[in-house]
């Protein structure tokens, strides 16, 4: 196997990875509104803030510790975090939870993948790649196999306000916006690096909608701290590091159709730890993100790589 192969793999593995910490984070956070009814913005600001920490001191340990606090030696490298930070990371956050809060979160989570599609469209502006049949096919799999999962068919699901539909749409753009503007800095930078630090900047941007330190914190639990513990550490560092380290063998449009495998993820802990029955039409949707991503590894054993640059 070729050194270029295994790279792909390697990234693949990483994407997958996130997406299933992000599908298993989101249900275990939905849990833990529904126990202790935790206030989403306080939420936002913590995970950000411990995570974005925690990243930074893995990178202390290792040989590019010095990348900590050279990415705001250059004005621009430093601007460029700020950006992906506030309007990457933070947008991503705060639009997701603003969706679900006005609406619920399969038409949230639709609206947010339709980010594939986006960025189709914006390199095929950009004159970086030209749409094709495949692309076409992954996209329509990807969001109709989203579509099953989430409401094993049923349109009654989708039946919300237009403000949840904006901030949907908003998550949507927010979320390609995050995976395009990450590959300018982890040319430069280690994904340890700009994740933590992206992290830090949204959650410093949240704390002045949300004080992390405004909560009752005598009203929370063991139970509480244990879910709190998994989605910092899994749903939120390691899902998004994951994703934007895959970035460096992957083209934004592989990782992004790829992350599909979120709801996937999320149906599947719902069935497994809350004991719900896994629908009929939820199955289809399954084998369409199973399908996608054959479809996508056919268009590799045919085709060269994409320039992202």
């Amino acid at each position: 196997m070729t050194t270029s192969a295994k790279s792909k793999i390697s990234g693949i593995v990483l994407v997958l990875t996130g997406a299933i910490c992000w599908g298993i984070g989101g249900k275990v956070s939905q849990k833990l509104f529904q126990l202790d009814g935790i206030e989403v913005n306080w939420y936002v600001t913590v995970r950000l803030l411990i995570a974005g920490l925690l990243l930074l001191v893995i990178q202390s340990f290792t040989n590019g510790r010095f990348q900590i606090f050279d990415v705001w030696r250059n004005k621009k490298t430093a601007g460029q975090m700020i950006i992906f930070g506030l309007v990457g990371m933070l947008a991503v956050q705060y639009t997701y939870m603003a969706s679900i809060k006005h609406g619920n979160s399969a038409v949230a989570t639709l609206l947010q993948y339709l980010s594939p599609i986006m960025i189709m469209i914006y390199i095929a502006l950009r004159k970086q790649s030209v749409l094709t049949r495949n692309d076409l096919a992954c996209a329509v799999l990807a969001l109709g196999g989203c579509f099953l999962l989430l409401t094993n068919g049923s349109l009654t699901q989708l039946s919300v306000s237009w403000l949840a539909v904006i901030w949907g749409l908003l998550s949507g753009v927010s979320a390609a916006f995050y995976t395009l503007y990450a590959v300018q800095l982890i040319k430069k930078f280690d994904s340890l690096v700009v994740v933590g630090w992206a992290m830090i900047i949204g959650g410093l941007g949240m704390s002045f909608i949300h004080p992390p330190w405004k909560m009752n914190f005598a009203n929370i639990t063991l139970e509480t701290y244990g879910y709190l513990i998994f989605t910092i550490l899994f749903g939120t560092m390691i899902a998004f590091w994951f994703y934007i380290a895959s970035l460096k063998s992957l083209t934004p449009k592989e990782t992004s159709l790829l992350g599909s495998a979120e709801p996937l993820a999320a149906v599947g802990t719902t069935v497994i730890w809350l004991h719900e029955p896994f629908g009929f039409y939820q199955w289809i949707g399954m084998a369409c993100i199973l399908g996608m991503m054959l479809v996508m590894q056919s268009k590799r054993s045919r085709s060269p790589r994409i320039n992202n640059k």
